[in-house]
């Protein structure tokens, strides 16, 4: 016998199969030692590597600072950091864990730490580029001091999103906004970098409180890591993989609602920059903002 059921117990059907499909967290990242996917780029007696490599302190002094790159470049994937940041003052210096490609229209995903005062809270700022244009910065302070012990910094990067998590809580989404006409990176392969450097013309206060340099040296120290991606030629335009990898799959595409107030938690209590709301820069709300659920 036929059962006919009404409009509402249909759309209660519906929704009942849609939320089969559940966001979920990334998968637990793997420490490995520094050799295993990373090398240094540049000073290289500004970096001590410890405990058979698996721990990395980068030195920052008045002549120099330094850094360090993946092996390969990669098109999607679930990228990890456990970070120790400098002690004490340190306005003007920065640490910096980021995504980039190479060619002139860059892609780019970033955090940034920016040094302050003694006594005063440290600033993450985070922003993504898209074809050599970023002026997506989101600033906030952390809610534990990022120089007592580790913490872990981490990308989730897939066709559908960018997810920056702060031990594994999100502080900020960047959806796939093509069909607004916003540009998203996912045709050039990356390298993840690390550097540790003076940038007093502008990390603090504008480039108003410079570095002291009797506090030096600065000691940015690493554990972890991390990369989970597709690994790709610098040339490639897709991920040989695509659709198969587990960041690729439906519980990926968003995040859950635990998610979500986790998120509505670092932007209503640790926000202090949001490019979104920013009229005097942009009068206009750019369009990928209401997507994101950024204002």
């Amino acid at each position: 016998m036929a059962v006919s059921l009404s409009p509402w117990a249909l759309v209660a059907l519906f929704l009942l199969a849609s939320s089969t499909v559940m966001a979920i967290p990334p998968r637990k990242a793997i420490d490995v030692p520094f050799g295993r996917n990373y090398v240094p780029t540049w000073a290289f007696d500004h970096q001590k590597q410890l405990n058979g490599g698996s721990e990395l302190q980068l030195i920052l002094d008045k002549y120099t600072g330094t850094g360090f790159q993946s092996k390969g470049s990669y098109l999607f994937g679930h990228f990890s950091m456990h970070i120790k940041l400098p002690a004490g003052d340190t306005a003007g210096v920065v640490t910096a864990f980021y995504l980039s490609s190479t060619n002139n229209e860059h892609d780019e995903i970033d955090f940034e730490f920016l040094g302050n005062r003694t006594g005063q809270p440290a600033i993450l700022q985070t922003n993504v580029f898209t074809g050599g244009n970023g002026n997506r910065e989101q600033r906030i302070y952390l809610w534990f001091d990022p120089s007592k012990g580790y913490h872990t910094y981490s990308i989730l990067w897939n066709l559908y999103q960018i997810v920056f998590f702060v031990d594994n809580i999100p502080i900020r989404v960047f959806k796939n906004a093509k069909d607004l006409g916003v540009r998203f990176p996912f045709n050039q392969p990356m390298k993840l970098y690390s550097s540790l450097w003076n940038a007093d013309d502008w990390a603090t206060r504008g480039g108003l409180e410079k570095t002291n340099w009797a506090n030096a040296p600065f000691i940015a120290s690493y554990r972890g890591f991390h990369i989970d991606g597709c690994q790709a030629s610098v040339e490639a335009k897709y991920c040989a993989t695509q659709g198969r990898m587990w960041w690729d799959q439906n519980e990926f595409r968003d995040l859950d609602a635990y998610q979500y107030r986790r998120l509505k938690w670092v932007r209503m209590k640790w926000t202090i920059y949001n490019y979104c709301t920013d009229r005097t820069r942009f009068p206009v709300m750019p369009a990928e903002c209401k997507r994101d659920r950024d204002v």
